[in-house]
């Protein structure tokens, strides 16, 4: 599903500050919240549209990463397909973004029943995945095995035996939260907390699973596929939602979080999106010109080296190098070409060298095309 740019979600523009996304996200939430629109699937989706579009701006980091790179930047989120988040992640995430413990009662006002009950989240899980320069270019899809928790399979990760061993909180009344009043001078003052007993699940197992001691996971293990797109780079987060730990007693899982380590290239050096590859020639060959194959992330080039090429020239072979990261720009190949320089003569060799020494055309005449290796840095850098 094709994601629609955040800024865009939220109805502000890129130099919006922080708490203008906050109140956008907010005015948002307000309009679309699933207790204001029931049965209605369209508010459900721009719901979780906005709280996903808030989780990226209103993490800095997130919102630097997706200014300079896109949806991909932060993972592509959402991209096992609609959005990325559910109304748990939502409610546990963002409540306090609405002024309280209890998200529907500061919109709507509540009934006194309290509030939603505490989610269980499992906790994130960030590993290294080496690629090659190829991989890199191309893109790849990357099956790695994952040491994790996972949800207990003799009581469906619920805690309970046979997964129905369960009975209302008596402290919250399944409320999962307790309420507190007080009296000041002010008046009474009400405040909501988590329920200590039940720690808001507004739910106590009567009989623990055997299998799992009531956590509702167990050490285990899951192949993920991984699909790495093209341009990423060292140090690049790439997120897969869902994929982290589970969560205790059936709660929403954590994320799978995937660091990006580039293996280095025995021929090619990788500066931004271009690559270099220095090429040694012989003083004939700089002489005579030649062909020669030079390494590509794709296989072998043939170029020609004309005559007379002098040390210090750079071949540029266009679209040869590394694409932008959600971009159809493509990096080049630069040849950096040195002429080697014999060190260990046989006398012979010495004799012809010896010849040619005194020849006017084996003196160095620079021309005007001949720029200095000063020259040449300045405008590769400009």
């Amino acid at each position: 599903m094709s994601k629609r740019d955040y800024y865009e979600v939220l109805g502000i523009g890129r130099d919006a500050a922080e708490g203008d996304i906050k109140k956008a996200y907010r005015q948002m939430a307000l309009k679309f919240h699933p207790d204001k629109n029931p049965g209605n699937k369209e508010s459900e989706d721009k719901f979780k549209e906005a709280a996903e579009a808030y989780e990226v701006l209103g993490d800095s980091e997130k919102r630097r990463r997706y200014d300079q790179f896109g949806h991909q930047g932060v993972g592509g989120a959402g991209s096992n397909g609609g959005y990325g988040m559910n109304m748990e992640d939502i409610f546990s995430q963002f409540g306090d973004i609405f002024g309280g413990h209890n998200p529907f009662e500061s919109f709507f006002g509540g009934n006194g029943g309290g509030g939603r009950r505490h989610v269980n989240r499992g906790s994130n899980l960030r590993i290294k995945v080496k690629l090659t320069l190829a991989e890199i270019a191309n893109g790849v899809e990357k099956k790695i095995k994952v040491n994790k928790t996972v949800a207990c399979t003799s009581c469906t990760g619920s805690g309970a035996q046979n997964g129905s061993a369960f009975s209302k909180c008596v402290t919250c009344n399944g409320a999962g939260q307790v309420r507190r009043v007080t009296n000041t001078i002010l008046g009474q003052m009400q405040t909501t907390s988590t329920c200590p007993t039940c720690q808001g699940e507004g739910q106590t197992i009567t009989n623990k699973c055997k299998s799992c001691h009531g956590h509702g996971t167990i050490p285990g293990e899951e192949v993920i596929a991984i699909n790495i797109p093209p341009g990423v780079g060292e140090g690049m987060q790439v997120t897969v939602s869902g994929k982290g730990n589970a969560a205790e007693r059936g709660g929403v899982p954590g994320d799978l979080l995937i660091v990006i380590e580039e293996v280095e290239d025995a021929n090619l050096k990788r500066d931004g999106n271009n690559l270099h590859h220095d090429l040694y020639i012989s003083i004939p060959d700089a002489a005579l010109g030649t062909t020669l194959e030079v390494p590509t992330i794709d296989g072998k080039a043939k170029i020609k080296i004309e005559p007379g090429t002098q040390g210090g020239r750079v071949l540029r072979l266009k679209g040869k190098g590394i694409p932008q990261l959600n971009s159809h720009y493509r990096g080049d190949l630069l040849i950096n070409i040195n002429v080697w320089t014999p060190q260990n003569l046989t006398s012979d060799e010495k004799k012809i060298l010896e010849k040619l020494k005194t020849d006017d055309n084996f003196k160095p005449h620079p021309g005007k095309g001949d720029k200095s290796f000063f020259e040449k840095m300045k405008e590769y850098f400009n």
